[in-house]
């Protein structure tokens, strides 16, 4: 008789059921197969063990990233969606005219006049932007140079001052949003700029509207790598569990008003070439 297998899912990983029930016979094997799916399967726990937004979830630890650097010229073969100069390549999320100001070289959130975003969509992108915290700072927690970066208008990498200010881990600079903590925080203080370096493959759902691949993120902040290859559970959604919905393959980027004159520049994006 062919032996049942247990799935874990999203490693890939299959463990006989016999092996289980050897485990709970045996403390010996069991210390063993925990052992084995820490080192082989760290992706085989529950992408969430916390509830969204807990207060009682770890921090980050703190990492200084060094000091501030002037932008750098971007790819030869990059779009540029932000050179300093104009909001051509952007406008409203309901699709009128970019309400947002432009001076300095620079582009400034004008609170609540809503969300920008690209005028073409991207599937899987490689993208590079700069922002910088207003100063000098007001408020604390989620209400402290709150934006965010909204990968195919879904997936949000999160824009906040979390210098030496607390919020919840998986709200903080950097996180997948309401999912996953950066894996340090690597803020400068306000006013100065910081980097972000994004590689986004975007979910594939099948004919019927089934999630066959979720989405994944690698994240750079300041140039220390804050999110490695981290799976996305979902849309972006606050205070609850992130799931998915079937959408277009290539989606505008997008930028959040969330009421924090939080400035952005040197913004650009490679196409990458998709892999099915």
């Amino acid at each position: 008789m062919r032996q049942k297998k247990l799935r874990i899912a999203d490693c890939g990983l299959r463990i006989g059921r016999a092996t289980i029930k050897s485990a709970i016979r045996n403390p010996q094997s069991a210390i063993a197969l925990l052992a084995f799916l820490t080192l082989v399967a760290p992706g085989a726990l529950p992408a969430q063990q916390w509830p969204v937004h807990s207060m009682e979830r770890p921090r980050p630890p703190v990492v200084d990233p060094g000091p501030e650097r002037p932008p750098v010229a971007p790819p030869a073969d990059a779009v540029v969606l932000f050179d300093g100069k104009d909001l051509e390549q952007w406008q409203a999320e309901n699709g009128g005219a970019a309400k947002w100001v432009v001076r300095d070289g620079f582009l400034e959130v004008a609170p609540h006049t809503g969300a920008i975003q690209t005028k073409r969509g991207f599937g899987d992108v490689q993208l590079h932007l700069e922002w910088a915290a207003p100063l000098p700072a007001t408020g604390e927690g989620q209400d402290r140079g709150n934006s965010g970066v909204f990968l195919m208008t879904h997936y949000e990498v999160q824009v906040l001052d979390s210098y030496h200010s607390d919020t919840y881990a998986d709200g903080q600079a950097a996180a997948v949003y309401g999912q996953t903590p950066p894996l340090v925080n690597a803020c400068r203080p306000p006013g100065q700029w910081q980097t972000y370096d994004i590689i986004f493959h975007r979910p594939r759902f099948t004919s019927d509207g089934a999630v066959r691949d979720s989405a994944r993120v690698t994240v750079l902040h300041n140039g220390v790598l804050v999110q490695d290859n981290t799976i996305i559970t979902g849309w972006t959604v606050h205070g609850q569990r992130a799931h998915y919905a079937p959408h277009a393959d290539r989606l505008p980027l997008q930028l959040q008003d969330h009421g924090h004159p939080v400035r952005y520049r040197d913004i650009w994006i490679r196409e990458l070439r998709e892999h099915e």
